[in-house]
């Protein structure tokens, strides 16, 4: 009788530690699908931020603002071969480039190659060089902004006529420089102009604003 208990005694603690061990079992199971789903939920979540921060990045780029780099010496001493900026694009959706802008536009012949010039001559008016002088309307313009006195007009020698959406713009570094005096470079359409100069990022003795006036 006393044997009989035992054997009982033994099949229910068997049968105990076997539904424990299936209840862990079962437990672990639904601790993996949670975690499988925690994985999940966070790829999903990834996935979402990804496409928020290449969206915004897309907006930014498009409508706002991207950076460029300065390659060459054109626009000496105001910028420098290697300077990293900030390109503003948005305010040209409000307003027109203004006189002395320095301006990002695309290369008429080169749709893939830019240049960085400051804005001199306005639509609708009459720009020519005589001397190392600059002439508005027949009138000298004001600007210290030229590296150097005017060596050659190249074709701003005689009288141009700006259209009603073009520009004329020249380097700072007026002896070495292909703008519009160019007749590759010509007058600049107001299509051509992707926005303006706004913040230098590089090198990091020169960060800042960059003052167009």
């Amino acid at each position: 009788m006393e044997e009989n208990r035992q054997d009982w005694e033994d099949e229910k603690l068997e049968e105990t530690l076997k539904a424990l061990d299936q209840e862990k079992e079962r437990e672990e199971k639904r601790k993996a699908k949670k975690e499988e789903k925690n994985v999940l939920r966070d790829i999903i979540n990834l996935l979402i931020y990804a496409a928020i921060v290449f969206g915004i990045t897309f907006l930014i780029i498009t409508f706002v603002g991207q950076r460029t780099r300065v390659s060459g010496n054109s626009m000496y001493n105001t910028l420098s071969d290697g300077d990293n900026l900030i390109l503003e694009k948005l305010s040209y959706r409000f307003h027109e480039p203004e006189r002395f802008d320095i301006v990002v536009f695309r290369f008429t012949h080169k749709k893939d190659t830019f240049y960085i010039k400051r804005v001199i001559g306005l639509p609708g008016e009459t720009v020519q060089i005589i001397g190392s002088d600059i002439y508005i309307n027949g009138e000298i313009l004001e600007e210290d902004y030229g590296l150097e006195p005017i060596q050659d007009a190249k074709r701003a020698a005689q009288p141009i006529t700006l259209g009603e959406d073009e520009y004329f713009v020249m380097g700072d570094n007026r002896n070495d420089s292909s703008d519009s005096r160019d007749p590759a470079v010509a007058n600049v359409k107001r299509s051509q102009i992707v926005g303006k100069a706004w913040l230098r990022i590089w090198p990091l003795n020169k960060i800042g604003f960059i003052s167009h006036r």
